[in-house]
């Protein structure tokens, strides 16, 4: 059951990606096979070009490695350049390990032909577009000095799926805020990971204090 539930969050999270912000009537006119390749086909191409960027940081940065060893620069630069080479792999490795997720996709679509997880994601789909007004609007109440719309569309997505379960689906308070963490470390970035933690945790102090 938590299994369930938990890839279809995941899949609802993808065919969001695939939705404009005006739908009109593209949950009808769509199949979610359809939104899960055009999702797929977009992670893909995102991962290769964090790759290419990594790649190409990591070169730099090698290079300026060999050149301050080379020349007779002074300790101080040595380390600026050894710690600007350490951020540079650190970056690469968060790519390969998102890389390595976006990997489980395939898997994901094989799922979504089971019944239970496909209503489950639909579901979530549904109540997300009928409702992303008022949804948008208790996330921004607890966003502090930051609007919604400024974040980026997948932890838009994340937090709004989140609200989703806890209003409308009645999902426990931990649970849902862990499950949008594991999507958030799954598909967001390090800036990212920390807004939605920020937000998920005052969002959460909302729900406390209501109970």
């Amino acid at each position: 059951m938590i299994q369930s539930r938990s890839i279809a969050r995941e899949l609802a999270l993808l065919v969001l990606g695939q939705i404009p912000d005006d739908p009109s009537k593209v949950m009808k006119e769509s199949s979610i096979d359809l939104l899960l390749a055009k999702a797929l086909e977009s992670l893909m191409q995102h991962w290769r070009e964090g790759l290419d960027t990594s790649a190409g940081q990591l070169e730099i940065a090698q290079q300026q490695l060999l050149d301050s060893e080379l020349q007779e620069s002074d300790i101080n630069s040595i380390g600026r350049v050894r710690n600007h080479l350490q951020a540079c792999l650190n970056e690469a490795e968060n790519v390969l390990n998102s890389l390595s997720a976006s990997l489980e996709i395939p898997r994901l679509l094989a799922l979504s032909d089971q019944e239970e997880i496909r209503l489950g994601a639909m579901h979530r789909l549904a109540l997300v577009v009928e409702h992303r007004e008022s949804i948008d609007e208790r996330l921004d109440s607890v966003m502090e000095g930051w609007r919604l719309k400024r974040l980026p569309r997948i932890d838009r997505d994340i937090l709004r799926l989140a609200v989703v379960d806890l209003i409308n689906l009645q999902t426990p308070v931990a649970v849902a805020c862990n499950e949008a963490v594991d999507l958030a470390n799954r598909y967001s970035d390090e800036q990212g990971r920390r807004m939605i933690n920020g937000v998920l945790r005052r969002l959460q102090n909302s729900f406390e204090v209501r109970t």
